[in-house]
């Protein structure tokens, strides 16, 4: 049976994870015995996976520690912001409804 280069490029990434099943790595590997497109993306694929060391991730780890610090700080100052605008614009407008709107507070 003769499967296309587009089904085996599709299951290249699950043959190299070892993660397909018995007959579809045996159709790979007929077809990439047979087909030098499919073999160079093969091997193109099992080549270009960066592992990034444990230096670099702990320092890209540093970065987003960092700006997640920021960027709660940042959210704070705002949140605060708001409550103190919002406490403001309630006075302001508690204050314009007593002056002008002749509501007085009877007790007796």
């Amino acid at each position: 049976m003769k499967i296309s280069c587009d089904i085996i490029k599709d299951l290249l990434p699950l043959y190299i994870d070892g993660v397909c099943s018995g007959d579809s790595e045996a159709a790979a590997l007929e077809h990439i015995a047979s087909c030098e497109n499919c073999n160079a993306e093969l091997q193109a694929m099992r080549g270009s996976i960066p592992i990034n060391s444990a230096e670099q991730n702990l320092k890209e780890a540093e970065a987003v520690k960092n700006l997640s610090k920021k960027w709660k700080k940042v959210m704070t100052k705002s949140l605060l912001k708001g409550i103190l605008i919002t406490i403001i614009t309630l006075a302001a407008f508690a204050l314009l409804i007593y002056l002008f709107a002749d509501i007085r507070i009877v007790t007796g």
